[in-house]
């Protein structure tokens, strides 16, 4: 049972922070500016507490230069979406240091076990201290005392550090969206002691699952064996030298009502009927992922292709559909990769396509809303097979769209979601590609009865546990407030974007 926070307070705002703000920076037909919405289960989660509410969010827009009347876009935002936005505005050093260099060669490798990929270039750490520092003056700018101020993701690990050194005294609530490392892959950072004690300065640090809390507090007793930690289950409480903070499991999860209104609607049904004509009678495998190492792409597909080998009467009979999103395509690695998934597609196409079947499809591009959704209701299987993730919402989203309760989830067992939805997935090693092979083959034959048995009971899970709860539980163990206590001023229906739907905006939510 979650707890709630000491000493709350009766009003007040709440402040996010994150890496970006729930709005990109664009450009309309004419090539003029302009913002558009964000995707991910961040902004599906926040954006309803924030509306109408009076609530702020402080975050990057994803460039180093700012276009001409960016302060009347940002104006246009803000009534748009009813809450206020504010940017933090970065160089083009800070984005080689901060962002390219420190967060995504160092840290996002460094948490999903990747120790070889990471860059550990000491002219980095600078420029994240730097950075961490710039969103914290921007907080200690906008914050009274009676605001509440959440922080988000591994970008800013140090902004509590540097809001307490500004004198800022106000409840800080801190969530990791991907994973935190073990023990000896965490002491492999030159920055270690400077990380761990700048996290220790929030008020309440929430993790996707018991195994990330857990690595946590090992470090924590390593590193700072003073310490003292007490407590069990999903809350700990930690006690310094000068403080006391509480440490937390909080999964992640998504609006399943959203989804499943989404995949019911006659949008999808149109999408749906133009992907059924394109199936020629084969059960699909659906595959979405944003470009990355993490995922195990290539080798998602070589198992495909070992079902196929292992498994002749799977020919003609089944098909993959591979979405790989965009994402750092000016990092050579990333190209790298691209370019070897491209190879394996070739590989496994070149092998078994026979006239009028094509065992893989790949597209490697995002998905509009609509088009996602009717892939999640039309999909037979989803195949969700990351080397590691914080949660990965993909798996939590196909199964809130099987509205008929059937379809089969196959699931790593190195997803933060396979903690929760492990008993009625198939779960399975990456690495293991024989394996996920025999995987998709009892995905095939499974009997529909016991299809359906499975999907309802992994469906009921999300439903319970839906992105509602999953703020409410850090509201009230951060802050002692709940979704509702933020009063709202006017009427707001929530729109949601599929975290699968556009170019991800590297909040680390899938």
């Amino acid at each position: 049972m979650i707890q709630d926070a000491p000493e709350a307070q009766q009003e007040g705002r709440l402040i996010v922070v994150s890496n970006r703000l729930p709005v990109a920076l664009d450009a309309d037909a004419a090539g003029h500016p302009r913002l558009v919405p964000g995707s991910g289960g961040l902004v599906t989660a926040l954006s309803p507490v924030l509306r109408d509410r009076g609530g702020i969010w402080v975050g990057w827009l994803g460039t180093s230069s700012e276009p001409e009347g960016l302060s009347e876009l940002v104006a246009k935002g803000n009534i748009e979406s009813g809450y206020t936005l504010h940017t933090v505005g970065l160089t083009q050093d800070d984005i080689d240091g901060f962002y390219r260099g420190f967060s995504n060669e160092i840290l996002w490798f460094l948490f999903h076990d990747f120790i070889l990929l990471c860059n550990f270039d000491p002219s980095y750490w600078p420029s994240y201290e730097c950075v961490n520092r710039k969103f914290a003056e921007t907080v200690a700018r906008l914050a009274s005392p009676e605001d509440y101020i959440w922080i988000h993701d591994y970008h800013l690990l140090l902004v509590g550090r540097e809001l307490r050194s500004l004198g800022m005294n106000q409840r800080l609530g801190f969530f990791l969206h991907i994973p935190f490392p073990p023990v000896d892959g965490f002491l492999k950072v030159p920055w270690r002691r400077e990380l761990l004690e700048g996290l220790l300065q929030y008020d309440l640090l929430g993790f996707q699952t018991v195994r990330d809390t857990t690595n946590f507090l090992r470090c924590v007793r390593l590193l700072v064996p003073q310490t003292r930690i007490q407590g069990a289950g999903s809350i700990f409480t930690l006690r310094t030298a000068d403080r006391e903070l509480r440490v937390g499991t909080f999964p992640i999860s998504v609006d399943f009502r959203g989804f499943a209104k989404r995949a019911a609607s006659g949008t999808t049904d149109v999408f749906a009927d133009q992907i059924s004509r394109s199936l020629n009678h084969c059960q699909l495998i659906l595959g979405i992922d944003r470009l990355d190492h993490t995922k195990g792409i290539p080798q998602r597909i070589m198992a495909f292709g070992e079902a196929l080998t292992d498994h002749p009467e799977l020919r003609r009979r089944i098909t993959l559909f591979q979405v790989v999103v965009p994402s750092r395509m000016e990092i050579s690695r990333y190209q790298s990769l691209k370019e070897e998934i491209e190879r394996v597609v070739g590989q496994v196409n070149g092998r078994f396509t026979q006239p009028g079947w094509t065992p893989v499809h790949y597209m490697f591009r995002p998905l509009a809303a609509p088009e996602l959704v009717a892939y999640y209701r039309m999909a037979d299987i989803a195949l969700v097979t990351p080397f590691k993730d914080g949660m990965n919402l993909i798996a939590k989203e196909y199964c809130a769209c099987r509205v008929h309760s059937d379809g089969v989830l196959i699931l790593s067992e190195f997803a933060g979601a396979a903690a929760q939805l492990h008993r009625d997935a198939l779960i399975v090693n990456p690495f293991d590609i024989k394996g996920i092979a025999k995987a998709i083959h009892v995905a095939f034959t499974m009997d529909p009865s016991e299809k359906r048995q499975r999907m309802r009971r992994l469906r009921r899970a999300i439903q319970r546990n839906d992105v509602h709860r999953w703020l409410d539980n850090f509201l009230r163990a951060a802050f002692a407030r709940t979704m509702s206590d933020f009063r709202r001023t006017g009427d707001f229906s929530p729109s949601y974007y599929p975290s699968g739907s556009q170019s991800d905006q590297e909040t680390g939510l899938s």
